[in-house]
């Protein structure tokens, strides 16, 4: 994700992105392909994340199942 010029990194955990895409156990080497897929999803939550607090420079922004909203799924 990218604020102004700088970059922010971000990472959402297996748990999330299948309550993302209403799914449960996707396969490791189909994660690629499903977080593409819910990318623009992903991002507005991260989006959401950075803009709902202070973030510590150098932090990483998580995802988990907390941050997924029952209306995103």
């Amino acid at each position: 994700m990218m604020h102004g010029d700088q970059e922010i990194e971000c990472q959402i955990s297996d748990a999330a992105m299948d309550d993302l895409a209403g799914t449960r156990g996707t396969a490791s080497i189909a994660r690629q392909a499903q977080f593409v897929a819910l990318r623009d999803a992903v991002e507005r939550i991260a989006s959401d994340i950075f803009d709902s607090g202070p973030v510590v420079k150098g932090a990483t922004i998580r995802i988990f199942t907390k941050h997924i909203s029952k209306e995103q799924s």
